[in-house]
């Protein structure tokens, strides 16, 4: 009987995938140039190669998380004012299944109701263009995002001085919202929660 391979598996699978194409042990040697003579200028076909050698890479694993049901979570914790908030998200290089989505969606008023605690006194700021501005909004606003949201995620970066949470809300497919791949069927936006006075990081 052939084994099954994990989440975890998957994952670690892919980190290996990925660096063997970066440093350029693996090329899809199908790729030709874009065609186009002054874009060709600045492609290297060796980097598109790269890219679309992991890229298919990848493709075939999410089709083996589909064929086998192999879910996309992944379990975070975090630790925010002495608070702790233990929750799932999809793995950035994984497919969420049907029930990953399920899960996700039942799990979205506890991700809000740690971020009213976490951010109470903090400022919030709304991504706009893809993080190139941010805009500073209230709790209201936030609420009227969090009304159409199917899932939510939280990341946390710098230390308490420079801290700053950050909450993703999303619709649709999470692997093709971060990046606006499958808008406006999937998406998401972000509001970045800072000290008093601090903006978010670029």
């Amino acid at each position: 009987m052939s084994q099954t391979y994990s989440t975890a598996d998957l994952i670690k699978i892919l980190a290996g995938e990925r660096q063997a194409c970066m440093n350029g042990k693996r090329l899809n040697l199908a790729v030709s140039p874009s065609g186009s003579p002054f874009l060709d200028k600045f492609l290297q076909p060796e980097g598109l190669q790269r890219f679309t050698a992991y890229r298919n890479f990848r493709a075939a694993v999410h089709d083996y998380q589909r064929q086998h049901g192999i879910s996309g979570i992944v379990w975070q914790t975090l630790t925010i004012k002495g608070q702790d908030l233990h929750f799932p998200k999809v793995d950035e290089q994984l497919i969420a299944l049907p029930e990953d989505l399920e899960l996700l969606k039942t799990v979205k008023t506890q991700l809000f109701e740690f971020w009213y605690q976490s951010t109470a006194d903090m400022d919030l700021y709304l991504s706009l263009n893809g993080g190139k501005s941010y805009q500073l909004v209230v709790q209201k606003d936030v609420d009227r995002i969090m009304h159409r949201t199917e899932w939510a995620s939280l990341i946390q970066q710098g230390n308490l001085s420079q801290l700053e949470i950050i909450l993703q809300l999303g619709w649709g497919n999470p692997e093709s919202a971060a990046y606006r791949h499958g808008f406006p069927e999937s998406g998401s936006e972000y509001v970045h929660a800072v000290n008093p006075g601090n903006q978010p990081f670029i």
